[in-house]
């Protein structure tokens, strides 16, 4: 349990403090593909080794009477809207892009931690875990194709 409290002081200190001593500056690019309707919700999220929810790094689409579509994050977090508490953007149009940098915690790389992004689009299908990519420092800048909506996801540090 203490673990698990480390980490996420770790994850939601990283959000607040523009430079931490021990943190990377994280790119997050996500590209939809052309599905033909309206904008998407994504959900990012981070889970520890176990999946265990540790924290939400970003929430797409700013209505949260929509957020219960988004299954893995809902779920993990029961559909707390504190987790996204000023950490919101506008929602994702089809076939576009996003780009997104943190400062992430170096603790969250190469130790087993997990990013999941939720998808869902207004009369479509839902999309937990579109995307699930481990946090390591070799995953920095490969694409990862998404299982609905995401094209293509990837990180660089």
């Amino acid at each position: 349990m203490m673990k698990s409290l480390a980490a996420a002081l770790l994850l939601s200190t990283t959000l607040t403090l523009p430079t931490a001593a021990l943190a990377k500056s994280v790119t997050f690019t996500t590209t939809l593909n052309r599905y033909g309707g309206n904008g998407a919700y994504l959900a990012f999220y981070v889970t520890d080794a176990n999946g265990n929810y540790e924290g939400s790094l970003w929430m797409a689409g700013g209505n949260s009477r929509y957020y219960h579509h988004l299954g893995g994050w809902y779920q993990a977090t029961g559909g707390n809207p504190g987790e996204i508490n000023g950490i919101t953007g506008a929602s994702v149009g089809s076939g576009r892009s996003l780009s997104v940098t943190f400062d992430l915690a170096d603790a969250l790389f190469d130790a087993g931690y997990q990013l999941h992004i939720d998808a869902a689009a207004e009369d479509m299908r839902e999309s937990p875990s579109d995307v699930v990519v481990p946090l390591t420092s070799q995953g920095s800048g490969q694409a990862t194709r998404g299982r609905r909506y995401v094209s293509s996801f990837s990180y660089s540090m």
